[in-house]
Order: C-alpha cells, then sequence, then structure tokens
C-alpha cells in the first residue's frame, strides 16, 4: 500500500512535472488574488482569555457605567500653564482636535466646571457653573482648584501644575458595540452546545459584519491618529506633548506589525538566501528553495485573506517561521539529492530526484505532522492571540510540505543533473564529523556536562515567574512607552481597575419583599432613603474604602462617590450633607454635572458604587496578583463586607487573568508536545525506547531556555510561552532526519552494520550535516526578530534562536550518545 502510494506520487511529480508545477502555479494565483484582503488586528480582544467571565462582567460594567473610547495628549509648556499664551495655544490644539473626523469631543482645562474660583453654593451650582476663561472666574483660585481639587488633581493637572491632560472622545461606533454583545451571546450559546442551524448561520453572518466594521474602524483610527500627530507636531516648538491611550497603543502596535512582517520577510529571506549561497555555491540551489519558500509564505498570505483571518502581534513572526519551516524541508532534500549524486555521478535526473523523494519522504512527513502537532498544542492555551497563532501555524507547515514536495522534485526533473559538488573539503562535515570525534572519546565527561546543564534548568524553571509589566512590552524610544511614563508619573496612572460593591443581598431581598407587598402605595422616599449606599451612613464606608484604595502605593487616581462628596461638601459651605441634602442634590444638580460626578460611580437604583482607579503600570514593584488579592482581602475583612458583594473589572484584571494562565498554559502545551511526539516517534520507529530517547534533545534544549530565563528573571509572556512546544515541535524534525539514517548505517548492509559508534560517525558525515545547515539558517532567521519594537517578539527570537542552537548541539552529540550506551536499536542477524 505504501509503495503503491508512493508511486502514484512519482508519477505525479516526476512523471507529470509540468502538470504538478501548473497545480502550484494555480494555488498561488488563487492565492494571490485575495492577498489584498489580508490585515493586522491589534484590538484589545486580540489580547484576551477565551471563555474569560471577567470579560463578560467587565462588559457589563461597561455597559452600565460607560467606557468611551478616547485618546490623551499630555501638554508641558515651556512656560506658565495657566498664562494667556499657552491657554490661547490650548485653545486651539482643542479646536484642531476636533476638526479631526474621529474625534467627537475634546475635554481641556479651558471646559470643566469650576466650583472655588470663587466659591459657589450648591444653589449657584443648579443654576450653572462657570469654566476657566469665563469673565467672572479668578484665574490663581482656579490654578489651586486644579491643584487641590479632588476630582482634577492628578487627572487633569499634574501635582506640580506644570503638565495638563487633553483627553479626545472618539465618535461612537453603535453598530459595531451592538454585533459585538449580539456575537458574545451567540457564541455564549455555542459554547454551551445551545445553538440551532439558523443561530449558527446568523453568527457567521455577525462575525463577517462585525470583522469589516472593526477593520474598517481600526482604518479610520489609525488615520486620525495619524493626523493627531501631525497636529502635535505644530505645537513642539513652545512645549512637550506625548500620545496615549488604548486606541493609540492598537494603531502603534498594528504599525509594529506591519513593519515586522515587512522587515522580518526582507531580513530573513536575504540571509537566508545567503546561507544557501555559502552551503551549497551553485544558483539552482539558491533560487529553487528561495523560490519554494517565497511561494508558500505569499500563498499562506491569501489564504488567510481568504479566510479573513487577522493577524495579531503574536503571530506577526509567522512570514519568518513560514520561510525557516519551508527552507529546513528543502534544505533535508537538497542535501540527500547531493549525497546521492556525489555517489553516482552518472544518474539520470529523474533517478536521483525519485530516490530522494524515497528516502526523505517519511521522515519528512513524520517532521511536518510533529511540528504541527507543537503549533497545535498552543490552541490548548486558552488565549486568544496564542490559539491564532497556533493554528496559523498548523496551516502554514501544512502548506510548506505541500508545496514544497511537489514544486521540488517537478522544477528539479526539467533540470540536467549537473556535476556533483560535494567534495572532501566541505567544512560542514569537518564540523559535523568533530562533534562524532568529541563524545567518542569523552562520552562520560559529556554525559556528566548535561546532567549538570539539567540539574541548573530545573532550578531556573523553580524560578520562573509570570509577573510582567505592560509598559515593559515596548521599548523606551516609542511613543506608547514615553507616554505611558508620563502619565503614570504625572497624571494618575494609565491602566483601569474599578472596583464594583453592591448592596447586601439581605438587603435586596427585603427591598424587593418590600415592592412586592406594597409596591408604590408608600410611594417614595427618595434616593437617600430606598437605596443601600446613597446616604449620609453608608457613604462613610464609601469614603473610608476610598481612602484605603487611594493610600495603596500602586494606585494613582481613584475617583468615586467619596470624590464627589468630597466637591458636595465644598458647596454646602464644609458641612457634612445629609440625607434630606443629599436627596435635593441628587434631583436638583444638572444633567451635565450628574453625568460627570455621580452616573460614574453608582447606579441608578442607588445599590452599586463604583470606584474607579488607575493603577501605575511603570512601578517596578507593581504585583498585579498580589495587589488584587491584596484589595479583595482587606475589603472583606476591614469593611466588613461580604465576598459576593465585591467584584474587580478592568483591563488590569484583564491582563492579570491572561498572565496567570502562562504556568498553567506552558505545563498543558509542553505535556501534550512531549507525549504526542513520543507517542509519533514510537509508530515511526516501532520502538519505545528510540521514542523516549528521541525526545530528549529537543527536551533538554526547551528546558534549558526556559531554566534560562528563570535565572535571568525573564517572566514569561504571551509569546515566550509558545518557545518550549516550538523548539520541541521544529527541534524534533532533526531528530527524526538523525534517527532515520541512523537506523538504515547501523541496520544496513554497509560497514556499520552493528557497529554504533561507525553509524554514528557516517550519519554525521551525511544527514548530520544537512541538520547543522538547517539549524543554524533555523538559528539566524529566528534571531532577526531581535529587531523588533515589540519586546515579548524579540525576546521569543533571541530564545528561540538559541533554543534551535542547543537542539543542534544535543541532536549531534546527546541523542547519538544514548544511542551508543543504551543500544535500542535491534540489529537482525545476517542471513
Amino acid at each position: 500500500m505504501r509503495q503503491s502510494l508512493f508511486s502514484a506520487y512519482v508519477r505525479m511529480t516526476v512523471g507529470y512535472p509540468v502538470v504538478a508545477g501548473l497545480l502550484v502555479a494555480l494555488l498561488f494565483g488563487l492565492a494571490l488574488l485575495y492577498a489584498p484582503d489580508f490585515r493586522l488586528d491589534a484590538s484589545s480582544d486580540s489580547l484576551v482569555l477565551e471563555n474569560d467571565n471577567d470579560l463578560a462582567y467587565y462588559r457589563t460594567v461597561t455597559d452600565r457605567y460607560g467606557s468611551e473610547e478616547f485618546i490623551v495628549v499630555t501638554y508641558t509648556p515651556d512656560g506658565d500653564l495657566f498664562s494667556d499664551e499657552t491657554l490661547a495655544r490650548l485653545g486651539a490644539l482643542k479646536a484642531a482636535l476636533l476638526d479631526v473626523d474621529i474625534i467627537a469631543s475634546v475635554t481641556t482645562i479651558l471646559d470643566v466646571p469650576l466650583i472655588q474660583s470663587p466659591p459657589m453654593s450648591l444653589t449657584e451650582v443648579a443654576q450653572g457653573t462657570r469654566t476657566l476663561l469665563d469673565p467672572g472666574t479668578d484665574r490663581e483660585m482656579a490654578r489651586e482648584e486644579f491643584l487641590n481639587s479632588p476630582l482634577y488633581r492628578n487627572l487633569l493637572v499634574s501635582p506640580d501644575g506644570s503638565t495638563t491632560a487633553i483627553q479626545g472622545t472618539l465618535t461612537a461606533a453603535p453598530e459595531l458595540e451592538a454585533l459585538l454583545t449580539q456575537r458574545n451571546a451567540l457564541r455564549r450559546q455555542a459554547a454551551n452546545g445551545a445553538l440551532s442551524a439558523a443561530q449558527q448561520a446568523e453568527l457567521t453572518s455577525v462575525s463577517a459584519r462585525y470583522d469589516e466594521l472593526s477593520a474598517q474602524r481600526q482604518t479610520a483610527i489609525t488615520e486620525g491618529i495619524e493626523q493627531i500627530r501631525e497636529i502635535m507636531g505644530g505645537y513642539r516648538d513652545e512645549a512637550e506633548l506625548f500620545l496615549g491611550g488604548v486606541p493609540m497603543i492598537a494603531s502603534d502596535m498594528i504599525d509594529f506589525v506591519r513593519s515586522d512582517i515587512e522587515l522580518f520577510s526582507g531580513v530573513v529571506g536575504v540571509l537566508l538566501i545567503l546561507l544557501l549561497a555559502l552551503a551549497f555555491r551553485r544558483l539552482r540551489w539558491v533560487v529553487l528553495p528561495a523560490a519554494i519558500c517565497t511561494i508558500v509564505v505569499l500563498t499562506m498570505v491569501g489564504l488567510l485573506g481568504l479566510m479573513e483571518w487577522p493577524v495579531t502581534v503574536v503571530s506577526s513572526n509567522f512570514t519568518a517561521l513560514t520561510l525557516i519551516i519551508t527552507l529546513s524541508l528543502t534544505v533535508h532534500l537538497v542535501v540527500r539529492h547531493l549525497e546521492l549524486h556525489a555517489e553516482h555521478p552518472d544518474a539520470k535526473q529523474r533517478w536521483l530526484v525519485t530516490e530522494t523523494l524515497r528516502s526523505k519522504l517519511a521522515p519528512s512527513i513524520f517532521t511536518t505532522l510533529t511540528t504541527i502537532v507543537s503549533f497545535a498544542s498552543l490552541i490548548i492555551a486558552d488565549i486568544r492571540p496564542v490559539i491564532d497563532f497556533g493554528l496559523m501555524m498548523v496551516c502554514g507547515v501544512a502548506l510548506a510540505f505541500v508545496i514544497t514536495f511537489l514544486l521540488y522534485p517537478a522544477a528539479l526533473t526539467l533540470l540536467k543533473p549537473g556535476t556533483p559538488s560535494i567534495g572532501q573539503r566541505d567544512v560542514t562535515a569537518h564540523v559535523t564529523q568533530g562533534f562524532a570525534g568529541a563524545i567518542e572519546r569523552f562520552g562520560g565527561l559529556t554525559l556528566a556536562v548535561y546532567a549538570v546543564v539539567l540539574v541548573t534548568a530545573v532550578i531556573g524553571i523553580t524560578r520562573l515567574g509570570v509577573e510582567n509589566r505592560f509598559i515593559d512590552y515596548f521599548k523606551p524610544s516609542t511613543e506608547i512607552y514615553q507616554g505611558m511614563v508620563q502619565i503614570d508619573k504625572k497624571l494618575g496612572g494609565t491602566t483601569p481597575l474599578d472596583v464594583i460593591i453592591n448592596a447586601p443581598q439581605d438587603f435586596l431581598d427585603e427591598q424587593a419583599a418590600f415592592a412586592e407587598e406594597f409596591g408604590d402605595a408608600l410611594g417614595s422616599g427618595g434616593l437617600s432613603a430606598d437605596s443601600y449606599w446613597y446616604n449620609s451612613y453608608e457613604l462613610e464606608t464609601v469614603q473610608a474604602i476610598h481612602d484605603y484604595l487611594d493610600a495603596l502605593p500602586e494606585t494613582g487616581k481613584v475617583l468615586s462617590l467619596a470624590t464627589t462628596m468630597d466637591m458636595m461638601t465644598q458647596l454646602n459651605g464644609g458641612e457634612q450633607l445629609s440625607n434630606f441634602i443629599l436627596s435635593i442634590m441628587y434631583n436638583r444638580l444638572p444633567a451635565d454635572i450628574k453625568s460627570i460626578l455621580i452616573d460614574p460611580y453608582m447606579s441608578d437604583d442607588g445599590n452599586q458604587v463604583r470606584f474607579s482607579i488607575r493603577v501605575i503600570d511603570s512601578d517596578s514593584n507593581l504585583r498585579r496578583d498580589a495587589l488584587l488579592k491584596k484589595i479583595r482581602s482587606d475589603l472583606t475583612e476591614q469593611f466588613d463586607l461580604q465576598p459576593e458583594q465585591l467584584r474587580l473589572s478592568g483591563l488590569l484584571v484583564l491582563y492579570n487573568n491572561v498572565l496567570q494562565s502562562l504556568f498553567d498554559s506552558q505545563i498543558k502545551t509542553m505535556g501534550t508536545v512531549f507525549v504526542v511526539i513520543a507517542l509519533m516517534l514510537a509508530v515511526l520507529f516501532r520502538s519505545i525506547p528510540l521514542a523516549l530517547i528521541g525526545v530528549v534533545p529537543t527536551l533538554f534544549a526547551a528546558a534549558s531556555i526556559l531554566g534560562l530565563m528563570g535565572w535571568l528573571g525573564i517572566p514569561l509572556d504571551i509569546m515566550t510561552i509558545t518557545i518550549a512546544a516550538i523548539t520541541i515541535g521544529i527541534g524534533v524534525d532533526n531528530t527524526i532526519h538523525y534517527t532515520h539514517r541512523f537506523v538504515e548505517e547501523l541496520t544496513g548492509d554497509g560497514p556499520a552494520r552493528g557497529d554504533y559508534w561507525a553509524a554514528m560517525r557516517n550519519t554525521h558525515g551525511s544527514v548530520g550535516r544537512a541538520i547543522y545547515y538547517t539549524s543554524i539558517t533555523v538559528t539566524v532567521g529566528f534571531s532577526i526578530l531581535a529587531l523588533s519594537n515589540f519586546v515579548p517578539i524579540m525576546y521569543f527570537g533571541l530564545f528561540t534562536g538559541l533554543a534551535m542552537l542547543l537542539a543542534l548541539i544535543a541532536n549531534l552529540t546527546l541523542l547519538p550518545l544514548l544511542f551508543a550506551v543504551i543500544k535500542p536499536i535491534r540489529v537482525p542477524d545476517a542471513d
């Protein structure tokens, strides 16, 4: 059966090379039609956990209290912030920002209501407020109000009065938000297995429409951010400006992804061509592999466009990885072809191509499958961008195998054999034979060194952490980094955290029972009488909780109902607010004031309060998980709250959930890869001992890298979590090729039959050269990722490249040494 399938494959590619070439050309042409639909995505949706309950609650909170998208421009003038000249320039900057299509409104110190410049009473506020440029405003009193106001200090104006924040609210996207809500509801039903055929069709339609509008929205935001930067450029002569905000970060990250793809594809392509030229020194062995790699990558781009599958910051290196994996396949074919040509210089080209395929098809199938398994294991990580990355690479690896094993034999069959090009002076052969001689002479010492390194690596793994700062994902030279530092230091922090506290359940039950029994018969006593939190007694608790949160060293600006009460107390002449005054204030405050001071911090029924916190992300002592646990524990213990009353939400919680899942994801992905690949090796070599030995070299390389990260204090992140699985998946490819050839040498009819050391020397001199070439190209290819502006990708490239190098050394030393010591291969008796 296997032979008949191979014969059919050879007939199709070697027998009809033009037909095979046309099939590839047709696939390539169709892919190019959809390449323009290829798109990038750096939205917050692409950096969350799948099925995260906190994400669903976060969306509930934003629906209730509002969460408009906005950008922040920090403005530090050369002179006095409150001078006429500076305020005039702020006004001009505001007007220019309002002309940007994506900006719906702009809030500055020129626009917000002032109540202490000079002081106003509650009655006066009900009639209207003044702003900074109004004729009746005292400029110096306004300065003091901005610096001391519980609402404005450390939020709109820095504590030293030198910097102000300009907030630009983006235009609303109601259809996009409605589609998101609808899509998520359908997805939850699908996860529970409760989706009908009609609902499945609806989910497909809604998802497609959402993706379409999301892409249009992101394009509009990116263009708007560019306009804003141009506007800011006109004000840098007399002030220091930085741009911040989630939309700006998402836009810049898309630019990083785009530049990374262009840079990595170009630089990796050029370097791989140079390596091919140095290794093989013949035009055909440079052009053919390079052409195959190019066709595979561009076809993959078209496939992603066809599937409307956006690339995120995590999957942005798919082009470099696809190039590397495709090149690895072609190099093994080239090296085997050259070996056969050197052994049979007069052979026909078709015979050389057929025998190359006969020797390399089976191990290449298994190396492709093991690589697919390594990437497929990332699906269980439960992190959306990591899942997408794994699935994309599964498609990329499969595509690389199909195109390589169609185009390589088809193209080569049409060429003449030429002259043999492997000589005795091959430098690579001397390097690989040097490894063989070293372990044959110093086998015991080699094993001892590996044991010491492994123990050190295991200790390092125990030191591995997941806590990392989002700001550290970007280089200090980027505007994202600089803007976050400026906002952290002067304007109250960058990362949002919400503390939501509900009324006790027994109060809600009593309230519901009372309403059911009496209805509206007794009328309403007003919010201060009917609600749990909006009364003079419980507002003291709100104030105490606010003070506790504000005193935490990790928090910057804290806003809550306590902030509102501070300002209202000022309006009440400094006297405490009675329930009567609270009721009047709630009913008589102007809608615009109420929307600023009350609506964001309390539900309409007064039974839920929200504390809005900004966390200092640039704080080197920040430990998110410990902070969240401390807040939960302290609030329940110190303020007599029931655990079910309390809920933490916000981007900090979502990001922390991703970080805390990394350990579990790392264990699951490594475990899955190890078990599945061991089973595949057992099937391939029909030997459990060979399978267990086969996973040792790459497992050692992966463990060494994780241990090194632990010793260096570099935490796991959404990129480095993939290193171990990829190292095992790609590194074991060389193990398969080496073991396959080693078994042939040991059990064949040649002079190395039954002699483990002779089989090792022969294998090092043949397939060892291909392993050397592919590993060096893979190492160099991954190392190019160190040029990325996104630090996790930089670490990913450096450590994965180093892991590939360690896997190469282990495959050429530890693997054959274990073979020689354990002797797992049975040599059949001679006839």
